[in-house]
């Protein structure tokens, strides 16, 4: 048994991780959160998997949807969220000492995949005791973990609940990362083997994915202007150095250059001998996939596509002013469609 926690919680693997790029990590640190209690039959757990740039702590992101008086919460389910190798949120990453040489890695950690991730998410399932998922669940790259774990282990995961995601990264993805990675490397502190290194590089490259984030009405509904006299000082200029400063704040840069490269590589049929089509077919695992409307970073053509090709899995279109952060946004939505679901 299992109780809540309330903080992070640390499980270090001492065996060698080989990554699917070949290179091999002498251990590694898995940071993660529970909530509730696992019961004796071990039927009710819900498995959180997190993006690109949260932590561990699903009930604090994902506010709304994950917590007391959520669906998603503690009384009725056993809750495990583990931050993502890579990331600077306490599981092994570009911030992790080096045991080869007693430095932080910083740029030299090697390339991650989401399979990677996935495989690191197994070790602490196995450790936790957990044999069944009642529910696998994320959004945007949480959900190509979702997607990948589904392939490695079908006959352990109840249903999966898929939103704002896709079956391989889009060639509108990666150039929008590449963009990111090209505004991180810009800063002339990059690669300076600092904690800090790349910072402003960083604010500039959250800039770039706020655009993407969000969508052009809700810019405009919310970041406009009413004084017509402005010729410089915009609301929208604050609001955007405001979101770089924030993530500068919280997260770091040779993390998220590392973490956009593994988004980049996301595609399911790499290695598998079929098309994406085929692979997505042979995932018979009941699940449900969300599309936001007015998402411009993973379209609804990317939920249509796994919809349709699926072996059982159900659609749902929502409307959200707030673009792709909708899946973060819109938890009244959101609840409305996996409640039914779930039962």
């Amino acid at each position: 048994m299992y109780l809540m926690q309330s903080q992070t919680q640390y499980l270090i693997n001492k065996q060698p991780f080989v990554l699917e790029c070949g290179e091999v990590l002498p251990s590694v640190t898995i940071a993660y959160h529970t909530y509730g209690t696992l019961n004796a039959a071990g039927t009710n757990v819900v498995w959180v998997c997190h993006a690109l740039t949260a932590n561990a702590n699903a009930s604090d992101w994902w506010k709304g949807l994950v917590g007391n008086d959520a669906l998603i919460n503690e009384q009725d389910y056993f809750i495990v969220c583990a931050n993502i190798i890579g990331s600077c949120y306490g599981s092994t990453g570009p911030l992790t000492e080096n045991p080869n040489t007693g430095d932080p890695y910083y740029s030299s950690f090697p390339a991650v995949t989401i399979r990677d991730m996935v495989k690191a998410h197994i070790i602490l399932r196995e450790a936790l005791g957990i044999h069944s998922i009642a529910l696998l669940m994320g959004g945007s790259m949480g959900g190509y973990q979702v997607l990948e774990w589904a392939l490695h282990e079908p006959s352990r995961i109840q249903k999966l609940f898929l939103i704002a995601t896709s079956s391989t990264e889009s060639t509108w993805g990666v150039a929008i990362h590449t963009a990111q990675r090209l505004a991180i490397e810009a800063d002339p502190t990059w690669n300076t083997m600092d904690a800090n290194a790349g910072a402003a590089g960083l604010k500039a490259a959250r800039a770039i994915g706020m655009l993407t984030y969000r969508n052009y009405s809700i810019f405009k509904e919310v970041q406009t202007d009413l004084d017509v006299e402005k010729i410089d000082g915009y609301k929208v200029s604050s609001y955007i150095n405001y979101q770089g400063d924030k993530l500068v704040n919280r997260f770091n840069a040779y993390s998220y250059w590392l973490l956009t490269k593994s988004m980049d590589s996301h595609h399911l049929s790499r290695g598998r001998g079929m098309d994406v089509a085929q692979v997505l077919k042979s995932i018979t695992i009941p699940t449900l996939v969300i599309g936001i409307k007015s998402d411009i970073l993973c379209p609804l053509e990317e939920q249509r596509f796994l919809a349709a090709h699926l072996s059982n899995a159900q659609l749902v279109e929502i409307d959200s002013s707030y673009g792709h952060d909708g899946f973060i946004i819109e938890a009244k939505q959101i609840t409305s469609h996996l409640a039914p679901f779930l039962k």
